[in-house]
């Protein structure tokens, strides 16, 4: 007497086998894009030489700069942060640069020069200037920093891998309501780009 028993459970297992098969494959398949993709963006990232601004909004540039209390993200993993002003009782407005180092190495936020580091003017990695980020000069009002060898002085030391140091800035407009550019560009022995952050003083 025959019967198809047999050969139905081996069809069964057959396709059970091949399913299984086709499913690991599959997931390997997907973890090998997702690596060639990983490994892509940091081939890319190390080309440009990891000073890139990686900016989910505003990207950070002079046509597009942040705002108050929003942070600067380069690829190779600095993070910096400019708070908003606030006005103290003696007319000066104060705020914040927070440097957050999640780079592989140790950096120098305010360079090799003491003198150079902090301006109002430029070029220096620190800038604090009245106007816009695409101002040339401005001639209607302007700021004077106060106290700037204590910024600089923050500023200056090296900044070890997984730190955080936080630079005080304080400023005299000429009159409340100025808008304030701040210029951040870190000394990188590659290339970096400048974070561009607009305020207002009031």
């Amino acid at each position: 007497m025959d019967t198809d028993t047999p050969s139905s459970n081996t069809a069964a297992a057959g396709d059970t086998r091949r399913s299984s098969c086709c499913a690991f494959a599959a997931i390997v398949l997907a973890g090998l894009v997702a690596f060639g993709a990983w490994a892509l963006a940091n081939v890319e990232k190390g080309l440009d030489g990891y000073g890139q601004l990686e900016q989910d909004g505003p990207s950070g540039s002079a046509t597009e700069p942040l705002g108050p209390g929003a942070t600067a993200q380069y690829e190779d993993g600095l993070k910096v942060t400019v708070s908003a002003p606030h006005a103290e009782t003696d007319g000066t407005y104060a705020f914040s640069v927070t440097y957050d180092n999640g780079t592989d190495r140790e950096l120098r936020p305010g360079g090799e020069s003491f003198d150079g580091s902090f301006s109002d003017l430029g070029p220096a990695p620190l800038v604090v200037r009245p106007g816009r980020p695409l101002d040339d000069y401005v001639a209607d009002y302007g700021l004077t920093l106060v106290d700037p060898q204590r910024s600089a002085s923050v500023l200056m030391p090296s900044l070890g891998k997984g730190d955080k140091r936080t630079v005080p800035v304080r400023i005299q407009p000429t009159r409340a309501g100025i808008p304030v550019t701040v210029e951040v560009a870190p000394p990188d022995a590659g290339y970096r780009e400048t974070a561009y952050f607009q305020l207002s003083a009031g």
